[in-house]
């Protein structure tokens, strides 16, 4: 029959952000599907929707997998949500008002036992209220109605932040789902649209412990955490603890092992402080601390590193994270691991965890055991599944044959390691200075004067358009070193004195002890060759007779008010004293 489907066109395809994919809806006896317009497919191109087919670009809901309609208020008008039997939510927006009895008698016709719900949305501006959850989705609800929902599925971190507010960061999934319509694979963000990365909550009070364990079951089951106070039969945990389990539940935050390639346990980081397990999946990876938990995908993870601390004991390995994790309001935008170097560990490899796993171990012709240096297994491991560049230290020889040197940077003291491509500083604040950035590096505090030696200097990088740094108290014996480094890279060098010529130590003696020595006339004349001369000259200059007699001081008066006898005498009796006797 012609009349069998009901069209509703200009409607947008909203069940991930950034799309702006429109089309037609049509509803009838085998379900809901919706089409994109002509020319619209592209902006579906890597999306991952389930039930979404390509490069039809259809969208086809079957009527035995619906399970609950809601109509509600959107920006683009009215929306209609569909709730799945397989815990999916899907949007399409778009309606117009007039349309709500249109697709409400054809519910009611096509889908026996199903209702179109209104969802009324709550306009009052409170900021305090109660949270429901369901599905993968969590509900902010003010005198019971809903005032904004928040998609568990882009929950990157939650944490306590104090004894009554929770923390709750936000990432969407990066690759193959909403950035990659929006911006393309691989492409920067820096065109992205503004979003929510944090909300924090404050609940307060307890409630029995039984409440943290709900919202496993079924889908129709519902968890709410309101922070009223609870029976004093049951045991009670604070509210707060309650909403951070939810958190972790609903978002998929708890320590998984099943399907993990790989576990690190117990890595010391330096940088957040601490000590965490490392969890590698095949597209993340999860830092599990006391306090804080970390999921970062692998998309995240721009730069590695590996590099020998100077007391040879210790192993750095680096990461860099952009965007960065983040501690309350502190950003840490790389992972700073630290391990013995002569640590060794046998671990085995999970492979076969999935598909994505088993094509990125295979490209990366990884092993299904190792047993060598813990340091070189997680670099090996690290490079394979986030598909980067492992930079190692050692193009550059110190004075101590090092791969760095000791520098300090404000306050903070570290090492700096000069590599093939750019400067690295470590390990707090972690910093990696490109050869491209920098425009010029000023040596200060370099004296080449035999009567001025510094044990020190400093070294400044005048960066391009940016700010600039200044590494201080770096060994003077270093400095031979540095200049060939930079001369073989073609960076420009300045002195503090003059700008335009590098200043180096060959005319100053190989000796530090000597330069702790004054220098005094007697030390010129047992210099010879030429140092009685030199002191002649020297005193010449000053308008100075060195062969001239010392001659009494006429103005000096012995005794004369010049030495204080109170000043210097713990019997002193002044005049005023006698006096009074």
């Amino acid at each position: 029959m012609s009349d069998s489907r009901v069209p509703f066109s200009d409607i947008y395809l909203a069940t991930e952000p950034y799309i702006k994919a429109v089309g037609q809806v049509r509803v009838g006896a085998s379900g809901i599907g919706w089409k994109a317009a002509e020319g619209e497919a592209d902006a579906l191109q890597g999306v991952n929707i389930p039930g979404l087919s390509m490069p039809a670009a259809m969208l086809a809901l079957q009527r035995e997998d619906l399970r609950r309609l809601q109509w509600q208020r959107v920006a683009r008008g009215y929306g209609l949500r569909i709730y799945t039997k397989s815990g999916t939510l899907h949007k399409l927006d778009g309606f117009t008002a007039d349309d709500y009895e249109t697709l409400r008698d054809a519910i009611k016709r096509f889908f026996s036992g199903l209702t179109l719900e209104v969802r009324d949305i709550s306009l009052k501006g409170w900021n305090w209220g109660k949270t429901e959850f369901e599905g993968s989705d969590m509900s902010f609800r003010v005198d019971n109605r809903p005032m904004f929902d928040l998609p568990m599925a882009y929950v990157s971190n939650t944490n306590l932040a104090n004894k009554n507010e929770v923390s709750i960061e936000f990432q969407p999934p990066r690759g193959s789902t909403a950035l990659a319509a929006a911006n393309g694979k691989g492409l920067k963000r820096k065109g992205a649209a503004d979003e929510l990365v944090e909300v924090r909550f404050y609940v307060p009070g307890t409630v029995a412990s039984s409440a943290v364990a709900k919202g496993d079951g079924d889908d129709e089951e519902k968890m709410s955490v309101d922070g009223e106070n609870n029976s004093d039969n049951e045991d009670e945990v604070s509210a707060a603890s309650a909403f951070h389990e939810a958190i972790k539940n609903a978002a998929d935050l708890g320590q998984v092992s099943g399907d993990s390639i790989v576990q690190f346990p117990e890595i010391l980081c330096l940088t957040p402080r601490g000590r965490y397990s490392i969890d590698m999946f095949s597209n993340f990876l999860r830092l599990r601390g006391k306090t804080y938990d970390y999921k970062i995908p692998y998309d995240n993870v721009q730069r590695l590193f590996l590099v020998s601390k100077p007391d040879e004991l210790h192993m750095m390995f680096i990461v860099g994270l952009n965007p960065p994790i983040r501690q309350g309001q502190t950003r840490y935008p790389y992972l700073v691991l630290q391990f013995v170097r002569d640590e060794e560990l046998a671990i085995d490899l999970n492979l076969e965890a999935d598909e994505d796993a088993k094509r990125k171990t295979e490209s990366a012709k990884l092993r299904n055991h190792y047993d060598e240096h813990l340091y070189r297994i997680v670099a090996t491991v690290f490079k394979a599944m986030t598909d980067k560049k492992l930079i190692e230290g050692g193009g550059f020889g110190g004075y101590h044959g090092s791969q760095g040197i000791k520098a300090s940077l404000k306050a903070n003291e570290g090492t700096l390691y000069p590599l093939d491509k750019g400067f690295l500083f470590a390990p707090k604040p972690t910093l990696f200075i490109s050869h491209s950035e920098i425009s010029s590096i000023v040596f200060s505090r370099v004296e080449a004067s035999s009567s001025n030696k510094m044990r020190t200097f400093d070294l400044k990088f005048n960066m391009h358009g940016a700010q600039d740094y200044q590494f201080v108290s770096i060994n003077r014996e270093e400095h031979a070193s540095l200049e060939e480094y930079m001369s073989k890279h073609g960076i420009k060098m300045l002195s503090e004195l003059n700008e335009t010529t590098a200043v180096s130590y060959k005319g100053m003696d190989a000796d530090d002890d000597d330069s702790d020595e004054d220098v005094t006339p007697a030390s010129l004349l047992k210099s010879g060759g030429g140092g009685a001369a030199a002191l002649n000259a020297s005193v010449g200059a000053m308008g100075l007779n060195s062969d001239e007699d010392e001659s009494e001081d006429e103005d000096f008066v012995a005794g004369s008010e010049s030495d204080v006898p109170e000043e210097y005498d713990e019997n002193y009796v002044s005049p005023d004293d006698d006096g009074d006797d």
